[in-house]
């Protein structure tokens, strides 16, 4: 089928890519011109504005936005609503808070213009064996663009979980799960990296993606990882986050739910951004001024 696809960045060119080969005509832009040309050398078509990427689509249109999340994915959306027209359809597979969801899809509606959140996770190797895809909104549109789904996802790998917002909603725990198992795995192979053993870590992890119980893809990149740079020694202890686990931790706490792994996770990561810990620093101060232990000035 025909698609738009606004946003070329890593993800959004692999899912350009292994959308034309799929056989589905797809109409690229993005702000770089240089990322059109990649596109139209991967078979699409490229567009210099979003007006022209909307004049050349069939209607009624489908078109996929996958920009950066916040004021990138708002204005992007907000310029579509005034140029689409009855029964298009707009769909955001970037990482979005699903609250937004259930305001932008009313709004749109106002127009007669159709929205679809699709919760997107594969990352960079989505090219080779497809995004998961969890997909909010209507009954009606989202059968529309079961083919886009289908072409890229792996079999079985996407599904209608619910009304707007849902398919957000559903990613954003997903990620939040995604968090805590990182940091068990952090936590386990540091411990063993102190241990007397002098263990192959890499090797320990390959070992436990044969049978183990907590064996998994993420462990699949950590053998990957350790086998590269045993040690990690080219990287810094930075861990960024996107969001999705803070809008988590939220909506825990609003539903009265405890998510102690996740908070642990997430604060681990706010912690590794921090050269200096002014807590770990007031600590340091309590135990000199009420015990006289040792500080390092």
């Amino acid at each position: 089928m025909d698609i738009g696809f606004i946003g070329l960045g890593k993800m959004g060119m692999n899912m350009v890519t292994r959308l034309t080969q799929g056989g589905h005509k797809v109409v690229a832009y993005d702000r770089t011109a240089d990322l059109i040309t990649q596109a139209e050398a991967k078979g699409a078509t490229g567009a210099t504005s979003l007006e022209d990427l909307v004049s050349k689509l069939p209607q009624p249109r489908a078109v996929w936005v996958m920009v950066p999340s916040g004021d990138p994915t708002e204005e992007t959306i907000r310029h579509l609503r005034i140029i689409l027209e009855k029964d298009d359809i707009v769909i955001d597979g970037g990482n979005t808070k699903f609250h937004d969801d259930v305001r932008r899809a009313a709004d749109l509606q106002k127009h007669s213009i159709h929205y679809v959140d699709a919760g997107t996770s594969g990352g960079i190797w989505g090219l080779q064996i497809g995004y998961c895809l969890m997909v909010g909104g209507e009954k009606g549109p989202v059968k529309q663009l079961a083919p886009i789904f289908t072409t890229l996802a792996p079999e079985k790998g996407w599904a209608h979980v619910g009304g707007h917002g849902a398919g957000h909603y559903v990613k954003m725990v997903h990620n939040g799960i995604e968090y805590s198992m990182m940091q068990g795995y952090a936590e386990g192979f540091e411990l063993m990296s102190k241990s007397e053993y002098n263990l192959d870590l890499g090797n320990i992890a390959d070992l436990w993606m044969h049978g183990s119980v907590v064996r998994s893809w993420l462990l699949e990149l950590a053998a990957g990882a350790l086998k590269d740079d045993p040690k990690l020694e080219s990287l810094k202890g930075y861990v960024q986050d996107s969001g999705e686990g803070r809008w988590m931790l939220m909506d825990a706490l609003d539903k009265d739910v405890p998510v102690p792994t996740l908070s642990t996770a997430l604060f681990t990561r706010f912690r590794s951004r921090q050269e200096e810990s002014f807590s770990e620093k007031m600590l340091a101060a309590l135990r000199n001024a009420f015990g006289g232990h040792s500080v390092r000035r």
